[in-house]
């Protein structure tokens, strides 16, 4: 089943981050950030590919020339459109099959991706992820679909927040498209952690637990993330008063707009 299906992971990554600029090359463990995601995502046993979805920005160069540094592939694209960045990154190399990241999640886990992919494939499923219904900490998103789904997508809505949140239009109409969302369970089930990389507090609290982890195993867990937060609470109080986008509710502003 797997092999008659190219499966691509894209991970959007820019240096114009408006609350933290440069944020994917930071520094942890002696590595930028972006290159810990690629690290942790080769591990997975049915990513065929690894696409960093960058921009055409010239500020964006010193991206372009990690991914040739590491061997990685990348695409430049829209800056804005992210969707369409995504949708022709994934093209760019014949993919079938994205496995969504973002470059704000430094603690993916692969074992989380390969599930999701599994879970894909055992059902009539136009769209999995663990992010439906939050049950999982923030900065563990993983979301996957066909490329002809985004495609449709593109073509079906102009709504600028579609086109910057890239898969919000397919989970936000389940009257069209068949969705999986995977639950957390045990350990894993910490919806209120926030363990993604927006501003100075997140890369203070991230580059702890690399520190911590990274040493006595560099292809640590999810769950061992998840272990290490509830012996240390403490680190994530610096984190916890943190105002988080909502796609969401920034998606239904501009339908209610267009209206009017």
């Amino acid at each position: 089943m797997y092999s008659n299906c190219k499966i691509c992971a894209t991970v959007e990554a820019r240096m114009g981050s408006t609350r933290l600029p440069g944020k994917v090359l930071f520094m942890m463990e002696g590595k930028p950030v972006l290159q810990h995601i690629i690290e942790r995502l080769k591990r997975s046993k049915y990513i065929d590919d690894i696409i960093v979805a960058t921009t055409v920005n010239e500020r964006d160069l010193p991206i372009v020339q990690l991914c040739e540094k590491l061997g990685c592939k990348y695409y430049q694209g829209s800056e804005d459109d992210v969707l369409l960045r995504v949708l022709e990154a994934a093209k760019s190399v014949n993919a079938d099959m994205i496995v969504e990241i973002t470059g704000d999640c430094p603690v993916i886990d692969w074992r989380h991706a390969d599930y999701l992919i599994e879970l894909f494939f055992s059902g009539k499923y136009d769209y999995v992820s663990n992010t439906i219904e939050k049950s999982f900490p923030d900065g563990f998103d993983i979301q996957v679909f066909p490329v002809s789904v985004l495609q449709e997508v593109n073509n079906l809505t102009q709504n600028p927040v579609d086109h910057e949140h890239v898969s919000i239009y397919i989970y936000t109409h389940p009257e069209k498209y068949r969705l999986g969302n995977w639950k957390a369970d045990g350990i894993m089930r910490h919806p209120d952690y926030e363990i993604t990389l927006d501003t100075i507090e997140d890369y203070e609290l991230i580059k702890e637990i690399y520190h911590t982890l990274y040493s006595k195993n560099q292809d640590f867990s999810g769950e061992d993330v998840i272990e290490l937060i509830i012996e240390h609470p403490e680190l994530l109080n610096k984190v916890k008063k943190i105002k988080r986008k909502n796609a969401i509710q920034e998606q239904q502003e501009w339908i209610k707009k267009k209206k009017k």
